[in-house]
């Protein structure tokens, strides 16, 4: 695609498919509009790469839609000078996003190849300088001593748990896709004080499962 297209293709997005779907922040809507997605997606599915679709990524992974992304970063509302965690990096684009609305991202990814596509992708965008990508299985939690004022959670939970929730700060907002379909329960989980988080059901939706989630009893709370 010419950049006269992709341009127009970016517009048509966020007026089609971002906007009606309620994501009117313009701090998102502009990342939105800056970042070009079509260097996110597989070479041979570029075309596609404003399309209200989910692209496959391999592995059975996939990139989430736009109008998903959007609302994904809106409720989380990161803001200039604060921490990210993502667990699952896929294509590395809602990284690039986080990266532009906040501090600094630490992303995590288990599959090995997207682990390294994103890597290239993302330092490609000039994003490298703001973002740490780790490979590794974060689907009960990333542990790693630090707190977070937002975590985005890209693939669904079968079942809520509580492994992300002592990552946040008091004011850190985490987004989470829970359920086993047909519609899962995307959710706003805010933490409020030492010991205590407040839950709120944003919308319904519906995306593959985080990978490395083969015990499903120990989701239980």
């Amino acid at each position: 695609m010419t950049q006269s297209v992709t341009d127009s293709a970016r517009e048509n997005m966020i007026r089609r498919q971002i906007r009606p779907w309620n994501v009117l922040e313009p701090r998102v809507l502009e990342v939105l509009g800056e970042i070009p997605r079509e260097t996110f997606v597989p070479e041979h599915l570029r075309g596609m790469a404003y399309s209200d679709l989910q692209l496959p990524l391999g592995g059975g992974e996939v990139m989430m839609e736009p109008r998903l992304e959007g609302r994904l970063l809106q409720e989380l509302d990161p803001a200039p000078g604060e921490k990210a965690l993502e667990i699952g990096t896929g294509s590395g684009y809602v990284t690039a996003c986080l990266a532009k609305l906040c501090g600094h991202v630490t992303s995590i990814e288990l599959n090995a190849e997207l682990h390294r596509q994103a890597q290239q992708r993302l330092a490609a965008a000039g994003a490298g300088e703001h973002v740490e990508l780790l490979q590794g299985d974060a689907a009960m939690g990333w542990h790693d001593g630090q707190h977070y004022d937002v975590i985005a959670v890209t693939g669904s939970l079968p079942e809520l748990h509580e492994g992300f929730h002592s990552s946040l700060t008091i004011g850190g907002r985490l987004f989470v896709i829970v359920g086993d379909g047909p519609m899962m329960e995307a959710l706003r989980i805010t933490r409020t004080g030492p010991n205590a988080w407040s839950t709120q059901s944003v919308f319904d939706t519906a995306v593959p499962p985080l990978r490395g989630l083969a015990k499903r009893d120990s989701f239980k709370l």
